[in-house]
């Protein structure tokens, strides 16, 4: 029971105790009369370590804030007020205070980079991380839009891009912390824009973590007239490496594959990144399936716009059809009967050259692994097998088809 007690009372000593030393502070913060004389008194309490100090780090940061009309045109004084938010940010951030939210959201707006000569970047970039910390979740569509802003904003100078970048590292900081799905558009455009290289890793790496299935914001990337193509398959190579489940990485596949077609453009860039997005996306469907009938119709046209083509693409081809062996569906079937049959044509026109004879191999062999009983398709692999016009080999490929089929 005594000790007890004296556990209490020593408790209670203790409690006396950290109360007068914060009192003590608070009155020394209150007394200086510069930025600069209170910034001494912040940096005794930050190095001091000393826990609980929330309630201490507010009321100065709200001083701070009350005081802001001094700094204007001091250069020392702003320098000590920016240093002064920093430690006030992190101290407050390690304290998770939330009460103080509100009021480093307004520290954002005055240190905000936008307005010229008011910050170097860093005492936003702190407040901004700090706000994360105390979970100030109703500022989240605050920071979506300054990153917004950020991301449409041309640097004119060296000077102003790293002050911009500063802040804008903080933005992502922030919404990488609070993983709301609203923050990853704006990021994600920040990993695409045209900051310095380490910022743009930095965004590109917290995407992952702002959230798992970014399905619903890439397809509307993807889908936008207004962003390029160099965009779209940038949103599509996101999704590839999100933690998204298969579903949702096949539907933006087929977006992707769409979105390939019917972006329509001269410029030979912008035509190489639609076509390595299609080969792509139709290797997406390959591994993760066909999410919608309108796949087909795309499938149909990358097979068909190449097998024309004056200059084919082969690898495209060759996806089409492995996509198509993969997903053993009847409307899969159908496809590689009608490009059989076409092939098949064009054998008995004549046309035949190293292209579709290579094709009619990728064919059979993809007919060949799909299960199917379908007539139309034994119909047509015995033909082939006994039309003379066709080599002992490709007739033997034939017959191979039909065997692996079960006929």
């Amino acid at each position: 029971m005594k000790i007890k007690i004296l556990s209490l009372i020593l408790c209670f000593i203790g409690v006396t105790a950290f109360s007068q030393n914060m009192s003590y502070y608070t009155n020394e913060y209150m007394r200086g009369e510069t930025f600069v004389q209170r910034l001494n008194t912040l940096q005794l309490v930050r190095n001091s370590e000393t826990a609980g100090a929330g309630q201490f780090y507010h009321d100065a940061l709200k001083y701070l804030l009350l005081k802001t009309a001094d700094i204007r045109g001091n250069a020392a004084e702003q320098a000590a007020a920016e240093r002064s938010l920093i430690i006030l940010s992190q101290g407050l951030g390690d304290e998770k205070y939330k009460a103080a939210a509100g009021d480093l959201w307004n520290a954002v707006e005055f240190f905000d980079v936008v307005k010229p000569g008011t910050s170097e970047g860093n005492a936003m970039q702190a407040a901004l991380i700090a706000l994360a910390h105390v979970d100030g979740r109703e500022f989240i569509p605050h920071i979506v839009k300054r990153l917004d802003d950020y991301n449409t904003q041309i640097f004119r100078n060296a000077e102003t891009r790293r002050r911009y970048q500063t802040a804008v590292i903080g933005c992502i900081n922030a919404l990488e912390t609070f993983k709301d799905a609203s923050g990853y558009r704006p990021v994600f455009f920040t990993s695409v824009g045209s900051y310095d290289p380490p910022i743009k890793q930095i965004a590109s790496s917290a995407l992952p973590n702002i959230t798992n299935d970014p399905a619903n914001v890439l397809s509307a990337v993807i889908r936008d007239s207004s962003n390029t193509p160099d965009i779209k398959l940038e949103a599509w190579n996101q999704m590839l490496r999100s933690k998204a489940p298969d579903q949702s990485k096949a539907r933006v596949a087929a977006v992707a594959l769409a979105t390939g077609w019917n972006y329509a453009t001269s410029n030979r860039n912008f035509q190489t990144a639609l076509s390595t997005m299609r080969k792509s996306a139709i290797e997406g469907i390959r591994q993760f399936g066909v999410s919608e009938d309108s796949v087909y119709i795309n499938l149909d046209k990358s097979f068909s716009a190449n097998f024309t083509a004056r200059s084919p693409d082969r690898d495209e081809i060759m996806v089409t059809l492995n996509a198509l062996a993969a997903v053993k569906t009847d409307e899969a079937v159908v496809l590689l009967t009608k490009f059989t049959r076409e092939t098949h044509e064009r054998r008995l026109r004549d046309l035949w050259t190293d292209l579709e004879r290579e094709i009619l191999q990728w064919l059979l062999s993809c007919i060949s692994v799909t299960g199917t009983r379908s007539a139309d398709v034994r119909y047509l692999l015995i033909t082939i097998q006994r039309t003379e016009i066709y080599t002992p080999f490709e007739q033997g490929l034939a017959r191979s088809a039909l065997t692996a089929l079960g006929y």
